[in-house]
């Protein structure tokens, strides 16, 4: 597969890793109820997003109220919010590089800075994979860590929610673009143009005749 399909598939990987940060970052399902215990029979289901928490009925009604401070939250969760925002707006532009600098289209001229703006766009998607996965192994891990904690009561545990499945996913994707793109975006060599020349001057040099 040539540069330009590489590039292609990355732009393509990259875009699904874009909408999976995006769609994590605003559903409220990085936490949900966990049925245990005597918690089985509630007739509520709680949901906790970055924004917002849900309260959904088993009548099927659903109930969301925003956070009302940015300090009343936990430290994960500020932290959360702005790597997410980060990531995503970070893949956008990353995006946006790698589709000015792709061999497919015609925005950049220079053929020599091709390479070099899908390299700053491969770095880019890197950076924004791990911006993605960071945050959500940490609420994961906090999570985890409440379930098993036989000192919190069963009304109060939560489970991972189908947000933190998604951003790993989106994270695995953009990671996997970004690395693509450095392995494949490198500067021509300029010692061909080098080689050439010398024959050039070679063949040019004026024939003499000898007695």
């Amino acid at each position: 597969m040539g540069s330009s399909g590489v590039q292609m598939v990355c732009v393509t990987v990259g875009v699904m890793g874009l909408i999976g940060a995006i769609v994590c970052c605003a559903l409220p399902l990085w936490k949900v109820s966990a049925f245990i215990g005597n918690n089985i029979l509630t007739a509520q289901d709680y949901q906790d997003g970055l924004w917002m928490q849900c309260v959904k009925q088993s009548t099927g009604q659903q109930q969301c109220k925003v956070y009302d401070s940015l300090l009343d939250l936990s430290s994960d969760l500020q932290a959360a919010r702005a790597m997410t925002i980060i990531s995503c707006m970070l893949c956008g532009l990353s995006l946006l590089v790698l589709f000015c600098g792709a061999d497919f289209t015609t925005c950049v001229q220079n053929e020599d800075a091709k390479p070099k703006l899908s390299l700053v766009a491969g770095v880019g998607l890197l950076l924004a994979g791990l911006l993605v996965i960071i945050p959500v192994s940490w609420s994961a891990n906090i999570t985890v860590r409440d379930f098993n904690n036989p000192l919190l009561p069963d009304s109060k545990k939560r489970e991972m929610g189908a947000c933190i499945y998604i951003g790993w996913a989106a994270g695995v994707l953009l990671i996997l673009a970004g690395g693509l793109l450095c392995c494949f975006s490198r500067p021509k060599s300029g010692s061909s143009g080098g080689t050439a020349k010398y024959y050039s001057n070679s063949a040019s040099a004026p024939n003499k005749n000898y007695v």
